[in-house]
């Protein structure tokens, strides 16, 4: 049943539900190289756009995705920010044609391109390609392992309780502290990182109190495209996984009402928006959908709230400097874990599935996704190829389109 709460308290719950998503939603950006405030910005309008094109019908909220943090690094690396906006544009754009699929053929169209025999071991390439980042982060190197920013002793310390405070609050904590074990894990090890004295406050004492977010406009590059759009696949069909549970919690179905083609479609733009304006990719939050499951606040309105309030703390220019002090081993810590994570829940989408791999067909599916993804297989001509997750999630895709499927018993 729907807890009734009232409108002078529907700000404060909204103010809740970003902190649900806070530590999530900055941690991409800090990752990546990108302006945590232009994520902040891009969450808040993301949601908003969400709101306006499925009537403000769904309770979710939208920020950075987890899923284009490998890609968005490479694409940073090897481009620069600009480019790999453009390629994130086109992420955005495959959103909407997914949307107009599913409005023309419905759900089971887009499970018959993207099944989990392709779906899965995506995913799992996701996490698995960047788990050399992470090792690099917490021994208190550079992302590359070229350069060393904290004492390998010192970074192993901080990364370790950043590690193990997420790790306890996943399996021991309750309520709501439940659902943030990330952002804890984050304030702990940078609690223990200014008392080892690794933190620099100087920019900090000279950042003003309000400052315009960074915001970065996209430059045309077919390499960055056609790197980064086939990464898409993967939070698309977790954004159905996300309407239906958050479907199950309200009691209404709304892959029927506003419908998922309206979903997805507002979840394109989203993306394209934040794209526009130099943040990462938006996708829908499942932290929030657990929060929203644990105090029973199914009103939209919450997140109008919660997104009115990542635009104001967006322009922040005190926030963004806090930010940017956080040591890399912090982030460390979190990445051993989340990227871990992230390839678990590939392997737990073909569990799930009863994918069944002494099947040939799907034998050589997720094999060739693996070894592509994960050894950095590139296909290309002259200065132009496409390589690493891109060439894996399409290998996939071509594969399981082309290979005949064993006959019916």
């Amino acid at each position: 049943m729907n807890t009734q709460i009232s409108g002078a308290l529907t700000p404060l719950i909204g103010l809740q539900m970003l902190f649900v998503a806070f530590g999530a939603l900055v941690l991409v950006p800090i990752l990546t190289g990108l302006d945590p405030n232009v994520a902040l910005f891009t969450a808040g309008a993301g949601t908003l756009v969400f709101q306006a094109v499925t009537g403000r019908q769904v309770p979710i909220f939208l920020a950075s995705s987890f899923a284009f943090i490998a890609p968005i690094i490479y694409g940073v690396q090897t481009w620069g920010i600009p480019a790999t906006m453009s390629g994130l544009l086109a992420a955005g754009l495959v959103y909407i044609a997914l949307s107009a699929l599913v409005a023309v053929k419905g759900v089971d169209a887009v499970h018959r391109i993207l099944p989990a025999v392709v779906v899965g071991p995506v995913i799992m390439v996701i996490g698995l390609s960047l788990a050399p980042v992470a090792v690099n982060l917490a021994l208190g190197k550079t992302g590359d392992g070229g350069g060393v920013l904290v004492a390998e002793n010192t970074a192993l310390i901080i990364a370790a309780v950043s590690l193990f405070t997420t790790i306890l609050i996943s399996l021991f904590a309750r309520g709501l502290l439940k659902i943030v074990p990330i952002l804890l894990g984050i304030v702990a090890g940078y609690i223990t990182a200014i008392i080892l004295g690794v933190v620099d406050f100087s920019a900090v004492s000279a950042a003003p109190l309000f400052a315009v977010p960074n915001f970065v406009t996209p430059e045309f590059s077919w390499e960055a495209i056609l790197f980064i759009v086939p990464v898409a696949i993967a939070p698309a069909i977790e954004h159905i996984g996300d309407m239906l549970a958050i479907s199950n919690v309200t009691g209404k179905n709304f892959l029927e009402k506003p419908g998922l083609h309206r979903t997805l479609l507002g979840d394109g733009l989203a993306t394209s928006l934040a794209s526009f304006l130099g943040g990462p990719p938006n996708t829908t939050y499942s932290e929030v959908t657990g929060a929203v499951t644990l105090t029973k606040a199914f009103d939209p309105a919450i997140m109008t709230w919660a997104a009115f309030f990542a635009i104001v703390l967006s322009f922040s220019g005190t926030l963004g400097a806090i930010l940017a002090t956080i040591p890399t081993p912090v982030m460390g810590g979190i990445m051993l874990l989340l990227f871990g994570a992230i390839a678990a829940i590939g392997m737990n989408t073909l569990i799930r599935d009863g994918a069944d791999l002494t099947v040939p067909r799907n034998l050589i599916i997720v094999s060739l996704i693996l070894v592509f993804g994960i050894g950095g297989m590139a296909l290309g001509i002259g200065d132009f190829s496409i390589k690493g997750i891109g060439l894996a999630a399409i290998t996939g895709v071509v594969l399981n389109l082309v290979l005949p499927k064993a006959p019916s018993a």
